[in-house]
């Protein structure tokens, strides 16, 4: 990604075995510097897009879509917020598939993962439960006739089927969501992610340039490099 070409160095006091002397030192990129980007970004929020990821879109291939050039790749991670590309940016299809079939086992990928409560709502399209909450599998809430009035019937909607509620018996309005289904909902709320604006680009790339570079300090060498105390010399 281009973005590591633009994060400074810092000099750092070697801890590597293989080091000569305690003076020795080693270059390596502060991530530390990150912090100022995501603080940018925070306080920016009208600048953004909602964006749905497509079935085997990658960061480079989205911003060739939405920028005109797949080297912007890290500028769609930086907005979306993503800090780990590989739990963050979803699975394609077959290789949701094939994670779903290693967790699980080929046969325990349609077992129920865990149940949750359906929508439920009254004669005057009311809502009496919402829906999405888990919950265990003896879940129970009162029957439409033991609340006033006692003659109304509750529609309950599970996605699939539409169901009729009445009477005082308590009911279950659950429904089991396989090991299949979890993991296919997970991967799909990473699909919708906030992306830069187009017309917001060139701002963001100044920005992240200024930030990027050091200010005269104690600890400066050059606008893209500093130097940490070495303790071991001072000891």
């Amino acid at each position: 990604m281009g973005y590591f070409r633009q994060i400074p160095n810092v000099s750092y006091p070697s801890p590597l075995s293989s080091k000569t002397r305690s003076g020795d030192y080693i270059i390596v990129k502060n991530f530390f510097r990150k912090v100022k980007i995501m603080d940018w970004l925070s306080d920016s929020a009208t600048v953004f897009n909602k964006f749905i990821i497509a079935d085997e879109a990658r960061p480079d291939t989205v911003a060739s879509e939405v920028y005109g050039s797949s080297d912007l790749d890290f500028v769609v991670v930086l907005t979306a917020g993503i800090t780990n590309i590989h739990n963050d940016w979803p699975l394609s299809d077959q290789h949701l598939y094939n994670y779903t079939v290693n967790k699980y086992g080929l046969a325990g990928i349609n077992d129920v993962h865990h149940y949750e409560t359906i929508e439920i709502r009254d004669d005057k399209n009311r809502l009496i439960l919402e829906p999405g909450r888990s919950v265990d599998s003896v879940f129970t809430i009162p029957g439409p006739g033991s609340v006033w009035p006692l003659n109304e019937t509750w529609t309950g909607n599970t996605g699939a089927e539409i169901i009729q509620y009445a009477g005082t018996v308590d009911i279950s309005p659950i429904v089991g969501i396989s090991n299949w289904e979890y993991e296919s909902n997970r991967n799909n709320e990473k699909r919708s992610i906030d992306i830069l604006r187009p017309e917001f680009l060139q701002m963001f790339l100044q920005d992240l340039k200024r930030i990027m570079r050091y200010d005269r300090n104690s600890q400066y060498l050059d606008p893209f490099l500093i130097k940490t105390e070495n303790t071991a010399l001072l000891s």
